[in-house]
């Protein structure tokens, strides 16, 4: 699945992992989970993808692969960071499994991850300053004025202000959205090209949710960030992305620039996901999803289609096939389904 126009900043294709199970201590484990099951899709520069999906449907091991917090088992991720960004050591296109070593440094220059709860992702004994300030200290940026300045100014940009009145807090003296607002200038610090949002707004509350996705926004424009923002939420992803990626169990089933995709579903699980989106209309009555039963175990699937058992437009022919490969049924829109 791909998007046409220059060269992608990340490259994803054929990614899997599988975490084991049922493993002895002098056996080989002989089942495995299918966290990510051969997913590829392209993100450009400046671009925001949304990769929206269950609890449990493989969205964010697909971000921790991304930025090496986890080793894919089948797959490649390939980086084009920008040259002068990255002084020599990562030029021109890079294979993620050829990143070790010192270049593993560089590499976390480049790409930085948003975690889901603010408050488990920061350390309770450290200052905001502290927190802000530890990836300069690793990667050797600045001395300890000029790191002053740098997280002063960082903090300005994401609308904690005045600096001064944040720089000596804990985690525990701020707000939910505060908090989240200290993990965003955390990993923005270093001015890195792309950055994974796992549902950097869930735990927040509505007002709090609105300011943070607004200052995503108006980060992204004005410093020429990339995002995978990974969500359940499709009127989150609406608002902040410019593509979709629709996951189940482990594998992309549909995907399509957003308005495309909200438009025109063809996959049977991406309408149940926008038939349970609540309407703001109260006198609109909508059909209850048309699907059955709960998530599936990704515990050594059948080769089938992933989302068989609950499909209302399942055949014989989805039943003895492989699972669907993704055809491109409408231009940048692809499904994968027999039946779409």
């Amino acid at each position: 699945m791909s998007n046409p126009g220059s060269a992608p900043l990340v490259a994803v294709d054929g990614l899997t992992k599988r975490f084991p199970i049922a493993a002895g201590l002098f056996r080989k484990p002989t089942s495995f989970i299918h966290a990510v099951d051969d997913v590829s899709f392209r993100l450009g520069g400046s671009e925001s993808l949304g990769l929206v999906g269950e609890s449990g449907c493989g969205k964010t091991t697909v971000g921790k692969l991304l930025v090496k917090l986890l080793e894919p088992t089948g797959g490649n991720i390939t980086y084009r960071f920008p040259a002068p960004a990255v002084g020599g050591h990562l030029a021109g296109s890079v294979e993620a499994s050829n990143i070790r070593g010192r270049q593993l440094r560089v590499f976390r220059r480049q790409a930085q991850m948003i975690f889901q709860d603010p408050y488990e992702s920061m350390n309770p004994r450290r200052t905001v300053y502290d927190t802000i300030a530890e990836p300069l200290a690793v990667q050797g940026i600045g001395d300890v004025v000029g790191r002053l300045d740098r997280v002063s100014e960082i903090l300005n940009l994401v609308g904690l202000t005045p600096a001064g009145a944040f720089l000596f807090r804990r985690p525990h003296e701020l707000s939910g959205g505060q908090r989240q607002r200290v993990a965003i200038a955390r990993a923005l610090v270093i001015g890195p090209s792309f950055v994974v949002a796992d549902e950097p707004t869930s735990m927040l509350d509505v007002s709090s949710r609105t300011g943070i996705m607004s200052l995503m926004q108006e980060l992204a424009e004005r410093l020429g960030i990339a995002y995978l923002y990974i969500t359940h939420d499709l009127a989150v992803a609406r608002y902040m992305c410019h593509r979709i990626a629709v996951m189940y169990l482990g594998k992309i089933v549909e995907m399509a620039e957003t308005e495309e995709l909200l438009r025109n579903p063809l996959h049977p699980y991406t309408r149940a996901l926008l038939s349970a989106v609540p309407s703001p209309d109260p006198m609109r009555r909508r059909e209850p999803p048309n699907i059955e039963g709960d998530l599936s175990l990704p515990i050594d699937p059948p080769a089938r289609c992933r989302f068989y058992d609950r499909c209302p437009m399942a055949t014989e022919r989805c039943a003895n096939s492989p699972h669907p490969p993704a055809e491109e049924k409408a231009p940048t829109h692809w499904v994968a389904c027999y039946e779409a």
